[in-house]
């Protein structure tokens, strides 16, 4: 009951993944992934994973789809950042289902990318509405079709925004990202100039899906979350494999033991790996019993929704701390610039800063875990 499809597991996500370790730090120089890196994406399903089938699609469960995006962050947190994106079939599927065929049944593949704050007002035309507006944060973007700004409508009063879904060539896209971390997302800023957009062609973000696949029933606001938190899980599995390597095979140029003998080492490498795993155990198997419960019951009840958005945010910030923990273990040389450890650490940092699994979510899964208030949205 994992997936309705497998994860790809043949010899082209590990080639996939050699390709990304050798080309991180031309990544980051770019500060976004390149096409031909997207185009590799597309041909491993990253796209198309939560397309339906009748569309071409994989039809991937939410776990299957969050390992392929772990895979892809143990090798380059950005490349998962802006594979996860590959969510966005499901966050279309609130398009009205004519709308949805013309974009999946053309292309199973088609990528999106966008930003919903803030939003814009946008005025209403015969045609639809006239979209004007800049958006930053619109990560993938430079590998997008379509793009998309969050916008606000006179007169509507749903407390979840209205997203505008617009060609990638009727929009600007202003390079302005120059982060520290997650620095090869291509997290730039996103312009429209009085766009013509057809209502049909926008949707309500976390509102009921107007198609009625099991995915697009399963919780969408913790689905969003699950697909971030997981690359600070990828980030922090590959920091501590490459600890693993190093110390194993590092002579000490004083004399001393290797690394990987050290009672210290041994200690916080143990420490790590218990933090990482239990997150990870938790991550995965919340997600299993939610995705039972939409497959034998139609749907996710309370209890495990909350579960969800906690487990997620668990993950991402202890993924980010057992990246930090990898750094220690790395010593002074990890504190060269570029170095896979530090780049891991800041990378999964930045994961757990993001505002669905940062710390004050945890305040969000309390309140909802006592039955009290919760902001919109959560869980």
């Amino acid at each position: 009951m994992n997936s309705l499809k497998p994860m790809p597991t043949d010899a082209g996500l590990d080639a996939l993944k050699t390709e990304l370790r050798s080309r991180s730090d031309e990544f980051q120089a770019l500060r976004h992934i390149p096409m031909d890196i997207v185009a590799k994406f597309k041909n491993i399903g990253v796209y198309r994973a939560f397309v339906p089938e009748r569309f071409g699609g994989d039809n991937l469960s939410p776990q299957a789809f969050c390992r392929l995006i772990e895979e892809i962050s143990s090798a380059d947190a950005s490349a998962g950042w802006v594979a996860s994106f590959g969510v966005s079939a499901t966050y279309l599927a609130a398009l009205p289902p004519e709308t949805y065929a013309k974009i999946y049944g053309a292309d199973p593949d088609t990528v999106f990318a966008g930003a919903m704050f803030p939003p814009h007002e946008a005025r209403r035309t015969p045609e639809g509405f006239e979209v004007s507006g800049r958006w930053p944060w619109g990560s993938g973007i430079m590998g997008a079709s379509l793009a998309g700004g969050g916008i606000k409508v006179e007169g509507e009063s749903s407390p979840l925004p209205r997203s505008a879904v617009m060609p990638r060539d009727k929009v600007v896209v202003e390079e302005t990202w120059d982060a520290v971390g997650l620095r090869a997302t291509g997290s730039h800023d996103i312009i429209a100039d009085k766009v013509i957009v057809p209502e049909d062609w926008t949707f309500i973000r976390g509102s009921t899906p107007q198609m009625d696949d099991p995915i697009f029933r399963y919780p969408a606001m913790a689905l969003a979350a699950q697909v971030l938190a997981v690359v600070a899980l990828g980030a922090a599995r590959g920091a501590l494999d490459w600890v693993k390597q190093d110390a194993l095979n590092r002579a000490s140029i004083t004399g001393a033991p290797s690394p990987a003998a050290r009672a210290y080492v041994q200690i916080d490498f143990a420490r790590a790996e218990g933090l990482l795993g239990g997150a990870r155990a938790a991550f995965y198997d919340t997600i299993e019993e939610g995705w039972r419960q939409m497959q034998e019951n139609g749907e996710v009840d309370p209890t495990t929704q909350i579960r969800l958005r906690h487990a997620a945010s668990r993950a991402a910030q202890d993924g980010a701390e057992a990246a930090r923990i990898a750094f220690t273990l790395g010593g002074s040389n990890a504190m060269a610039t570029g170095h896979p450890l530090g780049r891991a650490m800041i990378d999964a940092a930045c994961v757990a800063q993001h505002a669905f699994i940062n710390t004050g979510s945890n305040q969000a899964a309390g309140a909802a875990l006592f039955e009290q208030p919760t902001p919109p949205g959560y869980p």
